[in-house]
């Protein structure tokens, strides 16, 4: 219909596109509605209610249940995606019968359509049941029911998903009108943004749920379920710092729309991979013939993508060329080429070993020590690129002119690494990983310290500033990264009442232990005492209409460093000592502020700075030695040069 409205270029035929918009809305939204009420009331005529549900969940976790299965989750992804259509078809509204819109309008109507197929076709979510006069449900996973963060950890990646059909509905259709300049990118970069800081939020959120629920004293395990989560926002963010190549310089067409496809790709093959059943984790769920019809969806996007590009090869040839790797454009080149490489080792890592298995029945494992081989190296010229890359000049750069702009960073570095030694800090990676996050956090200070003498507190806000902001919170938790995973210290020990264990200098004493009982469980706390001081209460959690028993850790948290306890073992009357592992780890408060610290940046990065003024003068000089001439709040000094 959309189609038909910009062929007729007739308005009122193309603004018919919202109201099927907001009808969609208003359907999937029922459903939510109706969905939370059998859960809220616990209605076993439910089938979804009867296997996930219960009265003795508390709220907000019955809430939370929704999304804990299969079938609610498709629920949600249908939900948000139709909220996304209708608030496109809103945004560009006076654009509807143009033809870009309009083919982005049937691409995002497509997507919604196919989730509205899975979830009244091939996953039902109303299947109605006939239980016993009484019947009660088992309730969600007790591991999704033993932290509030379930309520905002998968929301939030939803939102990151379901995003990123807004550039991909917008990238195909300039494929297919042949518009290919840089129009859709400029109609699509907050919606872009905004998809990959929920992303962003999404798994940090994920991390912190993990960390303080699995009890090892971990928040990234390599679990697949969280690489299909990881791998999109690699391609993601690798096009956030493309783009900007092609805006200024005309450069990396063909770049952008392969990162914007393969972003999009990838969301609904790690929708396919935890929802299919192919892999284990407590994020997985399976049931019924889902899998297979979205890897055919993947698989049709895959050909629908490439088909698409290949038509429109001649058209793409850019018309513009890099002067110099010493560019800035060189340098987001190579940044996008090292997310790539990430996101390519993720991705081998997730799925060798279901191919393998695949092909030959051999069960294989990838597990953590891979993937951290493989990303350490990874990280650590990330970081590099990232003290060095805003400093650079488009097109060309001398060396005079980066001696100048990496005077103050390199200082910045050697300070790091003299603190990091001072402190006790050992190890080539660790060191390296200090030395360039103090690196990259001189040139982000260089370029706020620039930006706010020039306008103040208005020097934060644009793309360029805002995204020194996020630069700055990847500094901080690849700090915090470094330091957790090379200085942990922990152990595991017997106590009887009123002995205590010692770990790192710190004294841990057993005072005693108590039992708690809640309406979906009954919890046996140790009460821990820290260097004589407070006490701390880790658990064992006896969850008995799933008969599990979930321990749930204690955390003293400082802004140096994390005690983590987590009991093993529960006092028994037979057996009144207790077993309890204990874990000191550095700096992980600041994985939670860095990751805070990016969404800041994500957020300033969506607003325009003040626009420059066209008539102010502009350094046209390359490589002078000398910073541009005033530029708008939302640039670096650098960038308006």
């Amino acid at each position: 219909m959309a189609r038909r409205g910009q062929r007729r270029d007739d308005a009122a035929l193309s603004a018919s596109v919202r109201p099927i918009a907001w009808l969609s809305v208003m359907g999937v939204g029922i459903a939510v509605v109706a969905m939370q009420i059998a859960l809220l009331s616990n209605d076993t005529s439910v089938e979804y209610v009867t296997k996930h549900g219960s009265s003795l969940t508390p709220f907000p976790f019955d809430v939370a249940t929704m999304w804990s299965a299969l079938e609610g989750s498709i629920l949600m992804w249908g939900m948000l995606l139709a909220i996304y259509t209708a608030a496109v078809a809103v945004k560009f509204r006076r654009q509807l019968h143009d033809a870009l819109a309009s083919w982005a309008m049937i691409v995002m109507f497509a997507v919604t359509a196919f989730f509205l197929v899975l979830m009244l076709v091939v996953s039902p979510v109303f299947r109605s049941v006939t239980v016993a006069a009484g019947f009660d449900g088992p309730g969600p996973n007790p591991l999704l029911q033993n932290h509030i963060l379930v309520a905002f950890h998968p929301p939030m990646l939803y939102l990151g998903y379901v995003g990123f059909t807004v550039p991909f509905a917008f990238a195909v259709a300039a494929l297919i009108t042949g518009r290919l300049g840089e129009g859709w990118l400029t109609a699509t970069r907050r919606w872009t943004l905004f998809s990959w800081g929920f992303l962003t939020a999404g798994i940090i959120t994920g991390a912190w749920w993990s960390y303080e629920v699995s009890g090892w004293g971990g928040y990234w395990v390599w679990d697949p379920v969280e690489n299909v989560s990881f791998i999109p926002w690699l391609t993601g963010t690798a096009y956030l710092h493309s783009v900007m190549v092609q805006e200024r310089r005309g450069m990396l067409r063909v770049w952008n729309l392969t990162l914007v496809c393969s972003t999009f790709a990838l969301t609904i093959l790690g929708t396919f991979l935890s929802r299919s059943g192919v892999v284990q984790s407590v994020h997985a769920f399976s049931d019924g013939n889902i899998g297979p019809v979205l890897l055919g969806f993947f698989a049709l996007i895959v050909a629908v993508c490439v088909g698409l590009i290949g038509w429109r090869g001649d058209r793409l040839r850019s018309p513009g060329a890099i002067d110099s790797p010493m560019s800035r454009e060189g340098a987001f080149l190579a940044n996008n080429l090292v997310f790539a490489a990430f996101a390519f080792v993720v991705l081998l890592g997730t799925v060798f070993p279901l191919i393998v298995e695949a092909v030959n029945s051999d069960r294989v494992s990838v597990g953590a020590p891979f993937f951290d081989r493989m990303a350490t190296p990874i990280g650590l010229v990330m970081l590099f690129l990232m003290a060095v890359a805003p400093v650079l000049p488009w097109r060309a750069a001398t060396t005079e002119l980066l001696g100048q702009r990496l005077w103050w960073p390199a200082w910045s570095a050697i300070g790091a690494l003299a603190i990091s030694l001072a402190v006790g800090a050992r190890g080539l990676a660790p060191l390296l990983a200090f030395g360039l996050a103090g690196f990259a956090a001189g040139s982000v200070a260089r370029q706020l310290t620039l930006a706010s003498r020039r306008h103040g507190w208005r020097g934060f806000v644009g793309r360029a500033n805002g995204g020194m902001v996020v630069h700055l919170g990847v500094i901080v938790i690849a700090v915090a990264l470094a330091a957790s995973q090379s200085f942990v210290r922990q152990g595991e020990f017997t106590l009887d009442e009123g002995e205590s264990a010692r770990v790192a200098g710190h004294r841990f004493t057993y005072v005693g232990s108590r039992v708690v009982q809640q309406p979906n469980r009954q919890e046996t706390r140790v009460r821990i005492r820290i260097d004589g001081g407070d006490v701390y209460e880790p658990s064992m959690n006896r969850y008995t209409m799933q008969a599990m028993n979930l321990s749930r850790p204690s955390v003293k948290v400082t802004p140096t460093k994390d005690l983590y306890l987590n009991l093993t073992r529960e006092p028994t009357a037979e057996d009144p000592t207790i077993r309890i592992r204990i874990v000191v780890e550095p700096l992980i408060l600041w994985l939670w502020i860095g990751g805070t610290i990016m969404v800041i940046g994500t957020a300033l990065s969506a607003f325009p700075g003040r626009r420059r003024n066209p008539l102010a003068p502009v350094s046209t000089a390359v490589g002078d030695g000398r910073e541009a001439a005033e530029p708008a709040p939302g640039e670096s000094a650098e960038v308006a040069g």
